[in-house]
């Protein structure tokens, strides 16, 4: 392996990347299962895994083993010729999912961007000549033109009008203003939703999950395609495989990334039922979509989280967290919510700076979204010792806050 050591970045050192984050002044040389460390050693307990990309935490062995051999074989060919391991994670994916058909994306917001164009061409076929989508208030579906279009949240579109038009807004879990917009718009081809909203702070609809079943009748009563954006909640984050399947309904399509490939950069777009066979040759496509060692890295993060039951370890353990945190914060007038490895904790004013001092007291990673929740999204494969770890952590964290 060539030996190659990179300088340490200088404060005052110019940088040629474009100011589109508002990076941490901190940087990770080295993970291993939960934890990151720095080029001095230190060690932090990672309570965010990429923001739910490595749910089977940093530098797994069979990931990074097959990442490795792949790579050293064959890594692209391009889709104008037969992939293997491409067929064969199509089929893995389709096992656990419950979907007909996939395509292979590069990233969840490129999977939202081929529902929607699934969405167009449905209600094209339809006679429909200006298809809409029905999406929810709080929603985060990507940052491409269209999905910032769909995403209900002006601070992501300020300054990138004119927006995409034909999405119609609702709050999110009210099915009657679904209702609503059915009587007033007759060219609604679709529903795009999160099953819980990660973006918009852990939100869950107030009937649960049987709000799905629910939008799934409407969706049947009108002829509407159903698409669920699983981008985040998918790949065992909730404790099933996908959080649809905490019911009994199955969406028309349905889109995935982050957890896909364990921190390689992959997403998917799937169907069934009446989306099957809507996109065709020519119709859609990705020069790096489903390349050879992006399947294989998907076949192997599927076939791990079954031989590891993953899934069911973040049931189990996501479970433990949330009840221990309500135990031992119940006079801190705060609300945890969540399923499986995807839990929230409101607190009662905003708590943004929560992220610095939890890092540089606490040597643990968080994010704060929608300004006041603290968003814990640990891997799914997370032991009890380490969900103990982060419950002292956490809970010392809050208690001196509050």
């Amino acid at each position: 392996m060539t030996d190659i050591t990179l300088a340490p970045i200088q404060p005052d050192q110019p940088s040629h990347l474009m100011a589109t984050y508002g990076r941490q002044a901190i940087s990770f040389v080295r993970g291993r299962g939960a934890y990151l460390y720095t080029e001095d050693g230190t060690e932090y307990l990672d309570a965010l895994t990429g923001i739910a990309v490595c749910g089977l935490g940093h530098a797994h062995p069979v990931i990074a083993e097959a990442i490795a051999e792949q790579a050293a074989t064959l890594v692209h060919t391009s889709n104008l010729f037969e992939i293997p391991w491409q067929t064969a994670a199509a089929q893995k994916l389709a096992e656990v999912s419950g979907m007909e058909e996939i395509f292979f994306s590069n990233s969840g917001a490129e999977s939202n961007e081929g529902a929607i164009k699934i969405a167009r061409k449905f209600g094209t076929q339809q006679g429909v000549r200006l298809p809409k989508i029905i999406v929810a208030e709080q929603s985060f579906h990507g940052r491409t033109l269209a999905t910032l279009s769909a995403t209900g949240n002006k601070k992501v579109q300020d300054g990138f009008a004119p927006l995409v038009n034909d999405f119609i807004r609702v709050p999110f879990g009210d099915v009657e203003a679904i209702q609503e917009a059915a009587l007033q718009h007759p060219d609604i081809v679709a529903i795009l939703i999160e099953p819980i909203q990660g973006e918009g702070g852990i939100n869950t609809a107030p009937q649960g999950f049987s709000y799905l079943e629910e939008v799934r009748n409407i969706c049947n009563q009108h002829n509407w395609l159903m698409m669920l954006d699983e981008i985040q909640t998918g790949n065992g984050r909730t404790g099933k495989y996908f959080a649809y399947q905490h019911t009994n309904i199955v969406p028309d399509v349905l889109t995935t990334a982050k957890g896909l490939g364990n921190g390689f950069p992959v997403g998917a777009v799937m169907t069934q039922g009446k989306a099957v066979g809507l996109l065709g040759p020519g119709s859609h496509g990705s020069t790096y979509g489903g390349t050879v060692l992006g399947s294989r890295v998907v076949y192997t993060v599927i076939d791990t989280i079954q031989k590891e039951n993953a899934v069911e370890n973040a049931a189990v353990v996501g479970r433990y967290i949330v009840d221990q945190l309500r135990a031992k914060l119940a006079d801190k007038n705060v609300q945890v919510r969540g399923f499986g490895m995807m839990i929230g904790i409101q607190l009662p004013k905003d708590c943004a700076e929560l992220v610095a001092i939890a890092r540089d007291q606490h040597k643990f990673i968080i994010n704060v979204t929608a300004g006041s929740v603290v968003r814990l999204l640990p891997p799914i494969n997370m032991t009890q010792a380490q969900a103990d770890d982060l419950l002292e952590r956490l809970v010392t964290l809050i208690n001196n806050y509050l």
